[in-house]
């Protein structure tokens, strides 16, 4: 009798759970993102033949940002579940906005890598700047003070024995004025990443002065970062998005696939092919893991840098914010 109890018992659990189980929805992934195709966010979903799990345990929504200030703010009010920070902005979000619970999952891309581009400093042809200490006195433009192009500037700066105010004016400016503040003469020195950098026109009026690299080496410029709380409460989910993003990323790496990479990047900018036709995704450009591994021995560095410009209260130990499993594992799903 207690033997058939338990099996009408367990029949009836079953069917009661049935419908709630059959009714889950997929995870809801909101991902922030500021610069196509720097970021890989809005590149995943024009492969959409790649993202396997897609719409079954999980729904990927990319979500645009001004900059990653106004992502730290999202991540905080939970509007954004995945979210691409330079590190100069995760030191921040977890000093400044208090977000300790944040957790660096993946690579986004490295700049001055081994032989890889670096973003570039540029002044006129016909200036009188020749070097460094040249720039006393001088405008220098910047996207965002505190932003990871403005940190390595001002290192460079500090290092030939010039400060903010006292030595030089910085002024700010979106990255796609940067040529019209150059030629109009309202900065001396002004920032570029790629693809401005690429730029032809730029190329026969200015000249780089410094780039990246030279003032702080190799830099961990974007990382993906989620929430504790919610990678454990999702991580089934979380690993099969990562296991598709894994496979979208390889696919864009892909050299036989470098055309066709190309035309999604024209489109998603509204550029002409011909802007990233040759470098985009090749060496030419900005180092990209095909493992979405971080370079963190660099991204420490470049945090400690950070600090010593008096942009962090105090030293952040990067290990403590960091949980690779994700990508790990599903790379290991991928064999």
């Amino acid at each position: 009798m207690n033997m058939t109890r338990l099996v009408l018992l367990g029949a009836l659990a079953s069917i009661i759970t049935a419908p709630a189980a059959l009714a889950a929805e997929p995870v809801k992934i909101r991902a922030s993102w500021i610069v196509a195709p720097s970021d890989w966010t809005p590149m995943l979903p024009e492969k959409p033949d790649l993202l396997t799990h897609q719409g079954k345990s999980y729904v990927f929504e990319p979500v645009r940002y001004a900059g990653t200030p106004a992502v730290i703010t999202a991540m905080a009010n939970n509007e954004v579940e995945l979210g691409n920070l330079a590190f100069s902005s995760l030191g921040i979000a977890i000093q400044n906005a208090g977000l300790e619970d944040l957790r660096i999952i993946g690579d986004q891309f490295r700049d001055g890598e081994g032989a890889s581009y670096s973003n570039e400093y540029y002044v006129l042809k016909d200036s009188p700047i020749r070097k460094v200490e040249d720039l006393k006195g001088k405008v220098i433009a910047t996207n965002v003070a505190g932003s990871a192009v403005d940190i390595a500037m001002r290192a460079m700066l500090r290092r030939h024995g010039l400060e903010d105010k006292r030595d030089y004016t910085v002024v700010e400016a979106p990255f796609p004025t940067m040529k019209a503040m150059l030629t109009q003469k309202k900065a001396d020195l002004v920032s570029f990443v790629a693809p401005f950098s690429f730029d032809p026109e730029l190329k026969e009026i200015a000249r780089p002065l410094f780039s990246q690299k030279d003032a702080i080496g190799t830099t961990q410029m974007l990382v993906w970062v989620a929430r504790k709380d919610f990678l454990e409460k999702n991580r089934a989910a979380m690993l099969d998005f990562m296991e598709d993003a894994l496979r979208v990323v390889r696919w864009y790496l892909d050299p036989a696939n470098h055309e066709a990479a190309v035309a999604i990047a024209a489109k998603l900018t509204k550029q002409p092919p011909e802007r990233f036709s040759g470098w985009l995704f090749t060496s030419q450009e900005y180092s990209r893991s095909g493992d979405l591994l971080p370079n963190l021995r660099a991204l420490q560095a470049n945090i400690d840098v950070q600090r010593e410009l008096g942009f962090l209260k105090g030293p952040i130990d990067i290990s403590r914010y960091t949980d690779l499993s994700f990508v790990q594992e599903a790379a290991s799903r991928m064999k």
